[in-house]
This record gives C-alpha cells, structure tokens and sequence, in this order.
C-alpha cells in the first residue's frame, strides 16, 4: 500500500521505541504492592496517560503523587528499552519538520526515551504536559498537527495500541497499526498494520511524503 501525506505523527512507546516489558514491569510491580489486579491494569496501560490509568483501574490512587512515584520509577529504570526494528532508518530519512512524536509519556521521560534507546532527540513532541484529556481523544494528534502546521487530512499516524487508533481516528487523519505490543487482530480501524517500522519506507517528493507499507502481519 502506498499514501501520501505532508506529515507523519508517531506515538513513541511500541512504534520508535521497544518499551513494551519495561513498562509491564513498572506496571505490574506498582499493581502488586497496590493489591490491584496486575492484568487488569496491562490490559489498558499502554497508549495512556499515567493518570488515566489510575482513574480507571483504581480512583482512589488517581493522585498527583501517585502519577509522580509510577512516572519517577518509570525515568529510573532504564533496562529492556531500545528502537522498535526499522525506527532509526525511517528517522535518518526524515526531515526534522515532517515529523513529530506524539506521545502519552510526559515530555521529560520521552525525551530520556529516545536517549536510552540511541534515537535521535525528537525536533517536535507532543507529550502528556502538553494536553487536558490524553489518547483517546484526539487533543493530541491535533496538536500536532498544528505544531507541523499541516492539516489533520495531510498527515498519518503510526500507532500500536487501540486508545491511540482511536484518537487518530478521531483527529481526521489516517492511522497505520504497528503490530508490536497487540495482536494485528486487534487493531482495526486502521488504514493498514504493519509488523514494525522495517515494513514502512518513506520518500520525500517535494511537498508530500510518499509512505510505501508492506502489509502481511
């Protein structure tokens, strides 16, 4: 499949970033000595807010020092993190101002993200600072959108959980599944799904991004 766009949006975490067993383990070690039900808290925490997290699994620790403690422990763990196959690639190719990261982390652990897996500083980011209502309502893709300065028709997104499918969905734009963290199955609502970035190659043609997909997960 091939599409055209003047912008690419990219969640970090699952899409540029192999972060899915680090963020179990903070994840599953906070449910443990919250007694709350680990799988009930991994069935929904990737592609979300810390906050929004909270809210659903446990209201009643939905607190600004419990954000702080989960995302603190989250900055300070640095093992299992690295490119998703094809990330560093995609991004030598890309100009700084077709592209930004949108993602549900907040802007200072993103940022050490990219450093601990050996990816470029991203020159646009939108994190969970920057936005009221995380994925999936679609502030976030919208933002950056407006940050690029392109319309939401104009640009594609790459996300590989469904609270992100959503949001894109909802901004207007068409969104690609990256196959890393769900199964291919259950990302619908997608224009297509890859199994990662080694499957996406991208071509700079004047004003527009030429995206040439290889499907088949």
């Amino acid at each position: 499949m091939i599409l055209t766009c003047r912008a690419l949006l990219f969640d970090m975490d699952g899409v540029l970033i192999d972060s899915t067993a680090h963020v179990d383990r903070v994840w599953r070690r906070w449910a443990q000595e919250r007694e709350v039900d680990p799988e009930a808290v991994l069935a929904i925490a990737h592609g979300r807010r810390t906050v929004e997290v909270l809210e659903t699994v446990a209201p009643h620790l939905a607190t600004a020092e419990e954000v702080a403690l989960l995302e603190g422990r989250d900055a300070q763990d640095h093992a299992g993190i690295g490119p998703v196959p094809g990330a560093a690639a995609l991004l030598e190719r890309l100009p700084a101002g077709r592209y930004a990261v949108v993602t549900s982390a907040p802007s200072q652990l993103a940022r050490a993200r990219f450093v601990d897996a050996g990816l470029p500083d991203p020159p646009a980011l939108v994190s969970a600072d920057d936005v009221a209502q995380g994925k999936p309502a679609p502030e976030c893709y919208l933002a950056g959108a407006t940050l690029l300065g392109v319309a939401p028709a104009d640009c594609v997104v790459f996300e590989d959980a469904p609270p992100g499918i959503a949001a894109g969905n909802a901004a207007g734009m068409r969104v690609v599944g990256v196959a890393t963290t769900y199964d291919a199955d259950d990302l619908s609502d997608t224009h297509a799904v890859v199994k990662d970035l080694s499957d996406v190659y991208i071509e700079v043609v004047g004003e527009e991004l030429r995206v040439e997909l290889t499907e088949g997960v």
